[in-house]
């Protein structure tokens, strides 16, 4: 896997104003995203994903939201630049997938159009060429008689055909790094391999680096070299692909694979996590955040102020309640087998 980094994430908070005090939805995070990886960001709804990726292409409501630490990109911070400045990266080098394409795209706008625009704002391409370049970029997300849906309206278009477009208008102008968030959701299981495959594709082709966030595990087997599981706020494991389906640590991580359908067989009834993710002003902060979801587990399990600990190479894991991990229905006292050896 390439090592060489396209965006360093240093101590990262994103905090939202709520009456008048700002809660951190993102917290301290660090994190490195490399040329040529797909780097999956996975857990529950509220957990932070899309406030991180949002972060990242700075498309936050600015008098609400407050964004502190480094964002480290091509050697610069994108923190510390100015809004005309972040123009000429965002939709140029920074290519952003939205979650539902419906509302992302113009309803007022054709397809073409929609990609034009961009090529318009970051290229000096000639009308012709443009319209040639756009034509392209449909062909290239496998939309058939491109000349036909430049001109039609995202309404006329299918769900899988609208998500493509998105595809398109992001890596338009080539971008090095790609956010995804969310890209199939709400599409049917066959259009979101087509979805999935056509991004493996990209990424084959480009060398980008691309951020997928989602809370489907079956996508993350599927897409990524490296996977962060974040949990309000916090990161609390972060692995290779083979490593955290293999090896999975912490309580939060075994708890969503547990989850996933299949996971337990033989058994009539998917384990469902105890509890919910907490609203940002009822964060536990400078505990264990997960504590309250597995109280079966001591109090005396968990660190007080957790960090990230490397339990392996590249494998790293917050708080050290991980150690005494064991599902509810498996009894007290039991341990992971192979912790002892993790360290």
């Amino acid at each position: 896997m390439n090592t060489e980094p396209v965006l360093q994430i240093k101590d990262l908070s994103v905090s939202f104003r709520i009456r008048d005090e700002y809660y951190p939805a993102v917290d301290q995070l660090d994190l490195t995203i490399n040329k040529n990886e797909v780097l999956a960001i996975v857990g529950e709804s509220g957990c932070g994903k899309s406030a991180l990726a949002l972060s990242l292409t700075r498309l936050h409501d600015v008098k609400n939201t407050r964004i502190d630490g480094g964002l480290i990109f091509k050697g610069q911070d994108l923190n510390k630049l100015s809004p005309g400045q972040m123009n000429k990266i965002r939709g140029s080098e920074i290519g952003m997938i939205f979650q539902d394409p419906l509302t992302a795209l113009n309803p007022l706008m054709t397809i073409g159009r929609q990609i034009e625009e961009n090529l318009d704002y970051h290229t000096t391409l000639s009308k012709k060429e443009k319209t040639n370049r756009i034509y392209e970029l449909l062909e290239h997300v496998n939309i058939t008689n491109p000349q036909r849906v430049y001109n039609q309206y995202p309404h006329e278009l299918s769900g899988g055909m609208r998500q493509r477009v998105m595809i398109a208008i992001a890596i338009a102008c080539r971008p090095s790094l790609i956010i995804a968030d969310e890209p199939t959701t709400a599409l049917d299981v066959t259009i979101q391999s087509q979805i999935l495959d056509l991004l493996k594709q990209l990424q084959a082709e480009t060398e980008a680096g691309i951020v997928l966030i989602t809370h489907d595990l079956g996508v993350v087997a599927e897409m990524a070299d490296r996977v962060v599981v974040m949990y309000a706020g916090e990161i609390v494991e972060v692995a290779t692909v083979m490593d955290l389906f293999n090896n999975p640590l912490h309580p939060y991580t075994r708890s969503l694979l547990a989850s996933m359908p299949g996971a337990n067989a033989g058994q009539d009834q998917l384990h469902v996590i105890h509890g919910r993710v907490p609203s940002l002003q009822n964060i536990p902060r400078g505990s264990c955040r997960f504590s309250e979801r597995i109280p079966w587990i001591p109090q005396t399990a968990h660190a007080q102020n957790p960090q990230l600990d490397e339990v392996g190479p590249g494998h790293w894991v917050r708080c050290s309640c991980y150690q005494h991990f064991h599902f509810e229905d498996e009894g007290k006292g039991l341990v992971m087998d192979g912790i002892a050896g993790a360290k």
